[in-house]
């Protein structure tokens, strides 16, 4: 599979006229896979949970756009924050770090995780 501008402005679009105002496209090659790879695209005003991945570490790399990292610690309290730009464009996220994003920009990125995919479990979302 090519990654392009145009797939790039389709799943924008597409973004766009979500009720969440963002789109996944899976790259695994089958529910099966020990790895979870996806394309997020992903308008301004989105509203990403902030949550945590128990047993895995996610790496985030920026295709197109501009968006902002944001970490927690256990209490809700704001800990770090990363600006992903065409500077500096990727960041892994250690597992068990709370955090979201803010999407300062429609933006492409590409998720990276271990293991096959699960939904996020109560206990991973945080409610503030």
């Amino acid at each position: 599979m090519l990654f392009s501008q145009t797939l790039f402005l389709d799943l924008l679009e597409q973004a766009l006229n979500s009720p969440r105002l963002r789109v996944n496209f899976d790259l695994r090659n089958s529910s099966e896979d020990t790895s979870q790879r996806m394309l997020n695209a992903l308008q301004p005003d989105t509203k990403v949970p902030v949550h945590r991945h128990k047993g895995t570490s996610e790496t985030v790399i920026l295709l197109k756009g501009k968006i902002k990292e944001i970490f927690y610690d256990e209490n809700g309290k704001i800990t770090d924050e990363f600006l992903l730009n065409q500077d500096c464009i990727g960041i892994n996220i250690p597992k068990n770090q709370w955090h979201t994003i803010e999407v300062l920009e429609p933006s492409i990125i590409i998720e990276m995780k271990d293991g096959s995919y699960k939904t996020l479990d109560n206990n991973d979302i945080m409610t503030f």
